[in-house]
């Protein structure tokens, strides 16, 4: 099948499996070149799909060695992508059905099924991997136990499930539980472990294990923590207990995703797992933090209930990233992290939702299943599960939870299952609410005012844009938390859900004293875009006042890019209200500091850019540049009396610790030295590098130094100290392209694709540099499209190798119909240019076609 000749899978096509699988045993004799794999698959037709049928096994790249039923041989042949076996050949019962099989994992660049990553093996399955290491029915529906036996003269040979039995280089690994393909895991290697153990709820005693390169247990420590809190916090919180005898993470170097849940062994990329003071910033440690947890939480909301099919991607990954952000906001700070995590909507999915890759949060069909590891898939999935909690409660969300595990644990779910709990549970209706899964784009709540005799009338209006596939859209059942304040400040109307379902509605209160500032969308209540006049007196009424902490930031916020917005197209100056109003919440000691550093950062460009062209301009993006760089001056010269004094109060003494208050002080402190560095060259930044005593002090004044064009000396000093860590030089790389100046972003690319530590080979690496790339507004942009040029000749060099890393990284050409007509040429003539690339894979083709609307 080649990107030209592309086959499109149908949610409406499922059928089940043609025959029950109840067990397989595998047998790897690994051999860096010539791995052989046994299996024996027991199994016995299938009584949903009556009558004869044929056996139909996936597979991709594998040499057959020979296959056999019930021990006889049979002479077959396969296809490109499986195995064929006629009905008249299988007995009319069950059978054992063995295939022999040789592959060469150490030159799969892709990294998918077993591959190797500096002599180490590894597997990828997620999402259809597993039929590049044997011929078998591919699918999340067929669930089976798996029994392994690795073979191989390496000292760490480990698998799903419990160790059985083991000897001199071989082990045996037995699963209890069912699962699909996509759960299969096997690493071998040369590696050592960080052990430590968990008691359970009921008392079982369970191996816990970080398995890494030698020279890498110095960090494991905040990993291991990590996953004793999750796991406390999953029964606690959701009455999960952990189910079997042992758990294994092992971080590998060379791994396309952020990790992956295999039952009992999750494999992690290094970057989410690895961590310690010297090495890692404040924001990889939470990020690592959440990794694990939702890595761990997989393992009842997607390894034992797994999805029928791969269009219920959204029922374990949107389940699952909600849970991580529950288990984040209770660890640390819950305003912050919701913050935090409505900017990541934001910035991934309503760019998203808002161009041409814009699909469901089920999509109906796909053509490439690994193009649906999206933002949509798991921010916005996220975002339905919180709004479905708000519409029933969270006694009743509690509930449904259990009557789910109770009913489904086990077996290959789907939405409708999902969503039939929570129905029978709360009594209540959810076909409208179901929109939410089957319709794509991000709807727009309109709202409007009106104040007369001591009664306010609001009024919301939603509209549902048209989407690739979907013109027109019924409204959707919009759950709007608001809450409405007096003129001095008190809550006249305390927070209060409105189920907003119709196209137009209005809400009215009456026997006011006065006119009240209405709080719309309180916690960010659901994903939409909200349309509003507001006067300048209003949004700094809200900041001062609004007690919703979501809210509060969002008003000065929003207040920054109607500044921002006039400043691009009107030549404005800065507004004394706004400057007075970032002070005033810069110095607000009642405030956490992570929450006043997240107050402090401007609007990114990528955001002004969407803003821009949701209100009908075309955006500049070296005007935009400009207009957030003299906005930074203005917000520091405002503040210039007091800022050194708040940078000292920041400063955290003593070791360090990664704890969410000393992590919130960091943070602010580092954005005080951005505004500082706008005034002194960079003096204080300069002082702070070389006086840091851990890699997010370090880190963040080198790129405020790079930022201001101040940092060649510092960017030498930070090569020499870490050139020998790779994780740490994913950081030297991706930083220089995203702080380069516009003009000079390009040449800087270059540079770094010839340095003796570029990889193409190696995702991070590769993101490091064309993620940055991709993410530098200005530079991307710039009028000679010389980004965009970069972008396309490196995704065509890297599609040979790594065609799933090629195409998620194709979407920094996603949002090309914003721009003016010259931008817009260069860029389809970028995506043409890759289109018509000889061998083009799938995965890439498909982007590009999309994004093309083809």
């Amino acid at each position: 099948m080649t990107a030209a000749d592309p086959r499109t899978i149908y949610l409406s096509d499922y059928q089940p499996y043609s025959h029950l699988l109840e067990q397989v045993e595998l047998c790897f004799h690994l051999d860096p070149a010539a791995t052989r794999v046994k299996a024996r698959l027991h199994m016995a037709p299938n009584p949903l799909r009556p009558g004869k049928q044929d056996v139909r096994l996936d597979g991709e790249g594998l040499k057959l060695i020979s296959c056999a039923v019930n021990g006889e041989a049979l002479n077959v042949v396969p296809d490109a992508t499986g195995l064929s076996i006629a009905a008249a050949r299988l007995p009319s019962g069950a059978f054992v059905l063995e295939t022999e099989v040789e592959i060469a994992p150490e030159g799969n660049t892709a990294l998918e099924g077993l591959y190797m990553s500096n002599g180490m093996y590894c597997t990828q399955c997620e999402a259809e991997g597993f039929r590049k290491i044997t011929f078998y029915p591919d699918r999340p529906d067929v669930m089976t136990r798996f029994k392994v036996r690795i073979e191989g003269d390496l000292p760490v040979l480990l698998s799903n499930g419990n160790p059985v039995a083991q000897g001199e280089a071989w082990a045996e690994w037995d699963d209890p539980w069912p699962k699909p393909a996509y759960l299969f895991a096997l690493v071998a290697g040369d590696l050592v472990n960080f052990p430590d153990h968990f008691t359970t709820m009921s008392g079982r005693e369970v191996a816990l294990n970080i398995w890494v390169r030698p020279g890498d247990e110095g960090r494991c420590a905040w990993g291991m923590a990590s996953l004793k809190a999750a796991m406390l916090w999953d029964e606690q919180v959701y009455g999960r207990e952990y189910d079997l005898d042992i758990f294994n993470i092992v971080a590998v170097d060379d791994f396309n995703m952020g990790a992956m849940e295999n039952k009992g062994l999750n494999i992690f990329n290094s970057k989410a797992v690895l961590a310690s003071a010297d090495t890692a910033t404040d924001d990889d440690f939470a990020r690592v933090e959440s990794i694990i947890a939702h890595e761990y939480f997989h393992n009842w909301t997607g390894n034992r209930i797994t999805c029928r099919d791969w269009f219920q991607l959204c029922l374990k990954e949107g389940l699952t990233v909600y849970r991580d952000q529950q288990f984040s906001s209770d660890l640390r700070s819950a305003p912050v992290k919701r913050i935090q995590d409505v900017l990541a909507l934001r910035a991934r999915q309503f760019r998203e939702d808002g161009g041409p890759l814009a699909h469901p949060v089920r999509p109906d069909h796909y053509i490439e299943i690994n193009n649906f590891y999206t933002a949509t898939v798991y921010e916005k999935g996220a975002e339905v599960i919180g709004m479905l909690r708000r519409l029933v409660g969270d006694a009743d969300y509690a509930r449904a939870l259990d009557l789910y595990f109770a009913r489904h644990d086990g077996q290959a779910a789907t939405i409708e299952d999902w969503l039939a709990v929570f129905a029978e549970v709360s009594g209540r209706d959810l076909t409208q609410f179901k929109l939410w899964y089957t319709q794509a784009g991000t709807p727009v709540l309109k709202v409007s005012e009106d104040w007369a005799d001591g009664r306010y009338t609001l009024t919301l209006e939603q509209e549902n844009p048209p989407t690739p596939g979907q013109p027109e859209k019924a409204p959707k059942l919009i759950p709007v938390a608001i809450g409405l304040i007096g003129p001095n400040g008190d809550e006249v109307v305390p927070t209060q859900l409105l189920e907003f379902g119709e196209a137009k509605h209005s809400y009215v209160y009456d026997g006011l004293g006065a006119r009240p500032v209405a709080s719309i969308l309180r916690g960010f209540s659901a994903p939409v875009i909200v349309e509003r006049s507001v006067s300048i007196e209003d949004r700094a009424f809200l900041l001062a006042h609004d007690s919703d902490a979501f809210n509060r930031w969002e008003a000065g916020r929003t207040l920054g890019k109607e500044l921002l917005a006039r400043m691009i197209t009107e030549a404005a100056e800065p507004l004394p209200e706004f400057l007075t109003a970032m002070e005033a919440l810069a110095f607000d000691d009642t405030l956490e500091p992570a929450y006043r550093a997240l107050a402090l950062r401007l609007p990114s460009e990528d955001d002004m850019a969407a803003t821009l062209f949701a209100a009908g301009h075309v955006p500049d993006p070296a005007a935009i540049h400009a207009a957030r760089d003299a906005l930074h001056l203005a917000m520091a010269q405002q503040m210039r009396p007091r800022l050194a004094a708040l940078e000292s109060a920041m400063h955290v003494p003593g070791a360090y610790s990664a704890d969410a208050a000393s992590a919130g002080k960091r943070a602010l402190r580092l954005g005080v030295l951005g505004l500082l560095a706008r005034l002194d060259g960079g003096s204080a930044a300069r002082e702070a590098y070389y006086d840091a005593s851990n890699m997010t002090e370090s880190f963040g004044a080198l790129a405020i130094l790079l930022e201001i064009g101040e940092g060649s000396t510092v960017l030498a000093d930070f090569e020499e100290k870490f050139q020998d860590d790779r994780l740490v030089m994913d950081k030297w790389f991706a930083v220089q392209v995203a702080c380069a100046k516009p003009e000079a972003m390009a040449d800087v690319v270059r540079d770094l694709t010839q340095h003796r530590g570029f990889d193409i080979k190696n995702p991070n690496r590769f993101r490091a540099v064309f993620g940055a790339m991709a993410a530098n507004h200005a530079g991307f942009h710039e009028a000679d499209g010389a980004g965009y040029d970069l972008l396309a000749d490196w995704l065509i060099k890297l599609d040979r190798l790594n065609p799933q890393t090629a195409a998620r990284m194709s979407t920094g050409f996603e949002s090309w119909p914003r721009y003016d007509i010259d931008r817009q040429e260069m860029m389809r003539a970028a995506l043409e240019r890759i289109l018509a690339s000889k061998g083009l894979s799938r995965d890439l083709g498909e982007m590009a076609a999309r994004m093309l609307a083809r």
